[in-house]
């Protein structure tokens, strides 16, 4: 519906800013589309605020400032990736996510490996937080102490743009994190509010005595009860109570505050203008507070991620925006939008879900508890994503629903122990090498660290120089990476799991780090070890070799874009999980064996999907099939998978 008043805001910012509308036809476009939604949100979250109106032309000219400022090479990539309409659901992107020091010492360095990304078939690459944050209170990058200066560790800000530029002349697209919780105590505004200044006092949640503190507390979860518990810490230089949610020298950010929107978004359109594809927000389900309520996902923090996409859409159009919310399945879809902001909220969420539930099979040997949350995670909307994978920077939850355990016939509370004990190795059944981190006492609450292929066994397979074991290893990492990358979403790999490595255990040595044994699968990449991805027969090269393989299968059929194209099999084994990508010229089985031993998979299976099928093709196994009769069986082997086309 036209809007007069919408209409003329928008004359007049362009005005002043003597923004020509014919030149910037398609600005003008998006500007005047986009302000409507933006005028909305922004009235939801503070229009009651008596400094409203003129907050909001702040906020206007930020976009336009923005705007004005972005790299005309960046404002022609936006106009190809949109004429793409959707150009992040692609099947041809694979991505990595790294510890840039930790692989490659720097960024300099980096940019000599983008060789190593191109062998791999990788051209994604997110690289884990890079800006200022002070040694030994990092939270491994979490606590920035300036938005817009590079740590010294990893080099300038001038090597990040010339690794982008040349990223960009490779076809490699560039991800990086925006913490929008917190800032480093170290942040300059947090220097200014200890200073005394309330100006920016009022950017945190400050308070002269518990009063407040106390309310919260009743009902906000501690997010890190051995090492940081309590979400408020004393600051004796200010006199005051602040809000630390994860550690006390993060400090919370108070969205109530529209000036703290205002900044932080310029900081995100900062890195827009950096050439960053995708923007991860971190925790995203925290940046909204409320005495009363957990402080987790409430509905002025969607409003606030829709203000934010809608004001990239405006300013940076080819920047996608990723939301890391790990949280329940029912939860995590409310981060695409809803109602009508409706796949405009986030473009890409993590499939945190799906990857529990693939260790959930992977020690059960049983697919049950992953099929239960199956029609949650198909209600994701056409044009948003999932980041799938199979292992990341952080631990390992057991967040799915109660009822998905005990519909597979467990108890909720005994299966959970089970995989706790199992994957940190405390199971007579176990050969992962694993650990529980953040371990709750009261509740027995815990989550699991641990490299992809520690975890599967190899571990202690090499340990023992067991060949059989390492071989059963090996081809559980492939079941693993295989289903992440053909169940629809981007792929994102954890650096050195595609070269099968294990615990790093030297973390116990830094100070800074020994605390946290997550650190345990964020190794130090060995790039003599590394050369042996060109040995045959080494760990490193058959994991290294089939990823590529996995990465190569997946690039030559676009069913494998992320279309809403996916059906589930119907279960005819409990062992074996499968499902139909269907497009217009293909489809295809895939099917994955999480047991310990041969599953027979009916033939009716198939049928049941396409009844007409009668000849299948194997990609993986290079094997040909002719259907059988319902009586008879598709033999898979154990820890195995095939990617079956439909030939006809």
């Amino acid at each position: 519906m036209y809007n007069y008043h919408i209409h003329q805001q928008v004359h007049n910012v362009l005005q002043k800013h003597s923004i020509d509308k014919q030149k910037h036809d398609a600005f003008y476009a998006r500007l005047l589309a986009n302000t409507p939604a933006i005028d909305v949100l922004y009235k939801e979250i503070y229009g009651g605020q008596l400094n409203s109106a003129a907050e909001f032309d702040a906020l206007m000219n930020t976009i336009v400032n923005a705007y004005i400022i972005r790299p005309g090479k960046l404002k022609e990539k936006d106009t190809k990736k949109l004429q793409q309409n959707g150009w992040f659901l692609s099947n041809q992107l694979t991505g990595m996510s790294l510890y840039v020091d930790r692989f490659s010492g720097d960024i300099k360095t980096l940019d000599t490996k983008l060789g190593y990304f191109e062998n791999l078939g990788v051209n994604v690459l997110h690289l884990m937080p890079l800006f200022e944050s002070p040694e030994g209170e990092s939270d491994g990058g979490y606590a920035v102490s300036n938005f817009r200066k590079i740590d010294s560790r990893f080099g300038t800000l001038h090597h990040l743009e010339a690794l982008q530029h040349h990223m960009e002349d490779e076809e490699m697209y560039l991800m990086i994190d925006i913490v929008l919780n917190h800032t480093s105590h170290q942040h300059e505004w947090a220097a200014k509010a200890r200073a005394g200044d309330e100006h920016f006092q009022d950017y945190y949640y400050t308070y002269n005595d518990r009063t407040i503190p106390d309310e919260f507390d009743k009902a906000m979860p501690e997010v890190f009860p051995e090492s940081s518990p309590g979400n408020f810490t004393w600051i004796p230089e200010m006199n005051k109570w602040v809000m630390t949610v994860f550690h006390d020298y993060q400090w919370d950010l108070n969205y109530s505050n529209p000036s703290v929107f205002i900044a932080m978004l310029d900081n995100i359109l900062f890195y827009a203008n950096l050439g960053v594809d995708i923007l991860r927000i971190d925790a995203p389900a925290f940046i909204w507070k409320q005495a009363g309520t957990t402080c987790q996902n409430l509905p002025q923090a969607h409003a606030l991620l829709r203000l934010i996409k809608q004001c990239v859409q405006v300013a940076a159009p080819g920047m996608a925006l990723l939301g890391e919310a790990i949280v329940a399945p029912t939860a995590i879809m409310h981060y695409f939008g809803t109602g009508m902001f409706k796949a405009k909220e986030c473009d890409f969420a993590y499939n945190a879900t799906q990857m529990a539930l693939q260790w959930d099979a992977l020690a059960t040997g049983n697919v049950k508890t992953m099929m239960n949350a199956q029609s949650i995670l198909l209600q994701k909307p056409v044009g948003t994503s999932w980041i799938t994978y199979t292992r990341c920077h952080d631990d390992i939850g057991l967040g799915y629903d109660d009822y998905m355990i005990e519909q597979a016939g467990y108890n909720a509370y005994e299966h959970r122990r089970f995989l706790k004990n199992y994957y940190s190795g405390n199971h007579a059944s176990s050969d992962a090498s694993g650990a529980l981190f953040s371990f709750n006492p009261k509740t027995g609450d815990a989550r699991i660290s641990g490299t992809l292929a520690s975890l599967c066994g190899l571990e202690r397979a090499v340990f023992h120089n067991n060949e059989k074991a390492i071989d059963t290893s090996v081809r559980k990492i492939l079941l693993m990476q295989a289903m992440s990358f053909f169940i629809g979403g981007l792929p994102m790999l954890f650096y050195g799991d595609e070269a099968g490595y294990t615990n790093d255990y030297s973390y116990l040595d830094d100070e800074g780090k020994s605390y946290d044994n997550r650190w345990m699968h964020r190794p130090i990449i060995d790039w003599n070890k590394n050369k042996k991805i060109d040995k045959e027969k080494t760990v490193e090269h058959r994991v290294f070799a089939s990823t590529k393989n996995l990465i190569n299968l997946r690039k030559k059929f676009e069913v494998f874009a992320d279309h809403g194209n996916l059906t589930w099999m119907m279960p005819h084994n409990i062992h074996v999980a499968g499902f139909l990508r269907s497009g217009t010229e293909q489809q295809i089985f895939c099917v994955f064996n999480f047991s310990n031993t041969k599953a027979h998979l009916t033939w009716y299976a198939f049928k049941e999907k396409m009844p007409a099928v009668m000849e299948l093709r194997d990609h993986w196994n290079n094997r040909d099939y002719t259907v059988g009769e319902d009586h008879e069986y598709l033999v898979i082997e154990p820890y195995s998978f095939c990617i079956i086309e439909v030939m006809k």
